[in-house]
């Protein structure tokens, strides 16, 4: 959208998902084409903690790259971007590296303007979480977002199955056992507002080298599931990347986010149109897919891309199009602030 391509010209590298960054050609194996997968009509739950999903449609949301990194810029760039789209875009997306403190001043702002939350938080190597160096930090990120109060989605160490982050994540028996001693310490300190997002990318179920099923921690250990999609360079389709994921996620019981998506490759005319044009109609054949965060920013350094709308007219009205759909305005959760909850200032 024209607004978002003028906010993202001056804004810093993002520390979101490094695209285009992790892919490599070295000892892969060709993808297998993607199963056929039919929808899961079984029930889907959490583990009672965070929001519930709506029964019907799905929450759509966005992360807007800002022009200024405050809380006031971040909820200008997701207000301006929301206008764009229709004005009903549910979920505001927010990352956090490990040692940065949160919930802070920009959860305040979303929050004042109604929104669901989605923080995703960095993590850090696996081996020293598990010896407990860090347990002092995980617990006050445990008590604020206790504080914090209502309901909110964490997507804790996304992307763990990409191949730069090895070197971090040393195995997915690593990652589980990383996982499960922070949740373990946001279950002591009775935070019941976060519910832990899972979160690999995509293409860790469409290339088998990847092995992203082999970091799941076990349904008892998360709340909601999660992939990121983008088109790559191949501009594999949407459906393609996710029927991929979603063979794996029919067979667990937990409603799925998806926790990026967005246009980053240029594309011949009217490619990018066309991948957004699957998007809707695909959440709607998987009612088990119950939220969709889109990814924008413009990137001037290296990995260089352009997720916003600002010279695709044509993709912004795709996107307009699915985001004012009465499918994707289900009805929000209740997230009103409980008395007594400490104000925030300043980030």
């Amino acid at each position: 959208m024209a607004a978002v391509l003028g906010l993202a010209l001056l804004a810093p590298a993002v520390t979101a998902c490094e695209i285009g960054s992790e892919r490599s050609d070295e000892g892969t194996t060709a993808a297998p084409p993607p199963p056929t997968v039919t929808p899961r009509t079984a029930p889907v739950r959490t583990t009672g903690r965070g929001p519930e999903p709506p029964e019907q449609g799905a929450w759509l949301g966005t992360w807007v790259k800002p022009q200024y990194h405050t809380a006031t810029g971040r909820a200008a760039a997701f207000d301006e971007f929301n206008r764009a789209a229709g004005g009903t875009l549910a979920i505001a997306h927010m990352f956090h590296e490990w040692n940065e403190p949160f919930p802070g001043a920009s959860e305040r702002a979303f929050q004042a303007r109604g929104r669901l939350q989605m923080i995703s938080w960095q993590g850090t190597d696996t081996r020293s979480t598990v010896s407990g160096i860090y347990d002092t930090l995980i617990r006050e990120r445990a008590r604020d977002v206790k504080e914090f109060g209502v309901p909110v989605l964490l997507r804790y160490r996304w992307e763990m199955d990409r191949p730069n982050l090895a070197a971090s994540m040393h195995s997915p028996e690593d990652y589980v056992a990383a996982w499960k001693h922070v949740r373990g310490i946001f279950t002591e300190m009775g935070v019941t507002n976060a519910a832990w997002v899972w979160c690999p990318h995509a293409d860790g179920f469409a290339e088998p080298q990847r092995r992203a099923a082999a970091y799941y921690p076990g349904d008892d250990q998360v709340d909601w599931l999660c992939a990121d999609v983008y088109p790559s360079p191949e501009w594999n389709s949407f459906s393609n990347r996710m029927d991929h994921f979603m063979a794996f996620a029919k067979k667990h019981p937990r409603p799925v986010v998806i926790g990026e998506f967005g246009l980053t490759q240029d594309g011949r005319p009217g490619q990018r149109a066309d991948w957004m044009r699957e998007v809707g109609p695909y959440l709607k054949k998987h009612p088990q897919i119950k939220a969709a965060v889109y990814f924008a920013a413009k990137q001037t350094q290296k990995p260089i891309y352009d997720s916003t709308f600002g010279d695709d007219p044509e993709s912004e009205k795709v996107f307009r199009e699915m985001a004012t759909d009465p499918y994707f305005q289900p009805p929000m959760p209740d997230l009103s602030v409980p008395s007594g909850t400490p104000s925030v200032s300043g980030e």
